[in-house]
């Protein structure tokens, strides 16, 4: 073949691999084209195959830039428009960010070409989908992790779902990747497409649809009783002294409705000054209320040590019980500045409200309220699985409260949205999320959301919540199951590879 015509097609496969990786975001929310994510990879693992190791570095680096630079373009809302970066810079960054995302499924490419050895069946039903969800599982640790739009989230609405209580997301990503890697083979050689990939998937999606009638936990007392208070405050006044008073009387107004809910819930600094400052008006006024309504509060504030600059993104409750969470994970630049001595200017060049928080204790307790131990996370704390279930087998219900105004109009709070279904289903506990701007919701303990805020509007959502208890797989040994699976397949893989070598 001629070396022009054999470059073009390398580098016809190149942009197939960014188009495929740009696709894939259109199978999460608000979208759910869920059949994406397993075609997409599928795309990606066949242009894989023969390829050097650095070629098949390149298309994941890729299908990984096309992923992220569209999946999480919302990063540039909150820079430009909440963060004062100047459109140039937000952009470049949310290029950069792209790319450093895109490093994961870069080396997942790299490292399958170490297996080439082996027999296709074995290559990409097993080893790729191993290499893939290693790697999604380090992005969700490293530089203290970002773990959105892994593949197993796209499947929250699919028999699929049905391995999350077992083994957790990343379990759930597992099976998506072999669906993947299955078709690929097909694709690959077609000879196997009723040997091997139409039986594969078939069994994966059949285990995963017995899997779903596991019940792994019961009804902890009677349904409750719940209001979630979307205050729809617009980030450009929040902070500002001469909106407090109006913003707080907005969400007394606004609770007013919830006569008969025992549990209300304010979202994230929903009180948007130091508690420590506003408390002795705010907390009279709030106990108040409780007393007239029979019921607790959740509301989110910030909170000061006295005679301190070290700060804390808390929950309260306020009411019959009292009790506070500080948040524990902090978002890097957000709420945290990484590498302080380096990055000082930054902070100050941005000029981002509230974002030098201290982190909170890890061995927390649930707190209680409404006669119940919730486990409470505050914003992106829902991504991580085996930080919400360190609440577990306590908690009863679990509850996040959230600003997410910082996303505008974008994706990620439908992705959030999602994430949260996620932690319900693998906990087998029920969720409440409380949103700013929405969507809030009330999710069940099987991760089905039974009613949902429209975004954007001053809202009071509720409803009904059956808490529960027990415990599931998942809660119980958390990601160390399907990590240490992981490992396992690709120490014997490498054997063998070395061995056919």
């Amino acid at each position: 073949m001629p070396p022009f015509l054999l470059k073009n097609e390398r580098l016809r496969s190149d942009l197939i691999a960014l188009l495929a990786g740009a696709a894939t975001p259109l199978a999460f929310e608000p979208f759910g084209v869920f059949p994406l994510a397993i075609l997409t990879s599928a795309i990606l693992f066949v242009l894989w195959e023969g390829a050097s190791g650095a070629r098949a570095a390149w298309r994941g680096f890729l299908f990984g830039f096309g992923m992220f630079v569209v999946g999480v373009s919302w990063v540039y809302v909150s820079l430009h428009t909440y963060g004062n970066m100047p459109t140039p810079l937000a952009g470049l960054t949310v290029v950069l960010f792209a790319a450093l995302l895109g490093a994961f499924p870069a080396a997942a490419g790299w490292l399958q070409s170490y297996f080439g050895a082996l027999a296709v069946g074995w290559r990409l039903a097993l080893v790729v989908p191993a290499l893939w969800v290693l790697a999604e599982w380090t992005r969700g640790w490293f530089l203290t992790g970002f773990p959105w739009l892994d593949l197993g989230y796209s499947q929250i609405d699919t028999p699929l779902a049905g391995f999350a209580p077992v083994a957790g997301v990343y379990s759930v990503s597992v099976a998506v990747a072999a669906s993947a890697g299955l078709l690929a083979i097909g694709w690959v050689d077609r000879r196997l497409v009723w040997r091997l990939s139409f039986p594969g998937v078939a069994v994966l999606w059949g285990v995963g649809w017995l899997l779903g009638f596991i019940v792994w936990t019961q009804p902890a007392g009677a349904p409750l009783k719940v209001a979630l208070v979307q205050g729809n405050t617009p980030l450009t006044i929040k902070w500002r002294p001469e909106y407090r008073a109006g913003i707080i009387d907005n969400y007394f107004a606004l609770s007013e409705r919830a006569t008969d809910a025992r549990l209300i819930v304010w979202p994230e600094a929903a009180a948007p000054d130091y508690f420590d400052r506003i408390a002795p008006v705010l907390v009279p006024r709030l106990e108040r209320m409780a007393k007239r309504q029979g019921a607790d509060f959740l509301i989110g504030a910030i909170e000061r040590e006295p005679g301190t600059s070290t700060y804390y993104n808390s929950v309260f409750v306020v009411g019959t019980s009292q009790g506070r969470y500080r948040k524990r994970h902090l978002v890097p630049f957000g709420e945290y500045l990484p590498f302080p001595t380096l990055l000082r200017g930054l902070l100050n060049y941005l000029h981002i409200p509230m974002s030098n928080f201290s982190v909170g204790n890890g061995d927390q307790a649930p707190i209680r309220a409404a006669g119940h131990t919730i486990g409470v996370s505050v914003c992106y704390e829902d991504a991580f699985g085996e930080e919400v279930i360190r609440a577990l087998p306590a908690a009863t219900l679990l509850v996040n409260v959230s600003e997410d105004s910082w996303f505008g109009r974008s994706f990620a709070p439908h992705q959030r949205l999602q994430m949260a279904r996620m932690r319900a289903l693998e906990a087998g506990r029920p969720m409440l999320r409380a949103a700013n701007t929405g969507p809030s919701a009330i999710i069940d303990y099987r991760g089905e959301v039974r009613v949902k805020s429209p975004q954007f509007e001053r809202y009071v959502l509720t409803g009904a919540v059956q808490p529960t208890t027990g415990t599931t797989a998942y809660a119980r040994f958390g990601n160390v199951p399907v990590v240490g699976l992981i490992l396992v397949v690709l120490g014997a893989a490498a054997w063998r590879a070395r061995r056919l070598r």
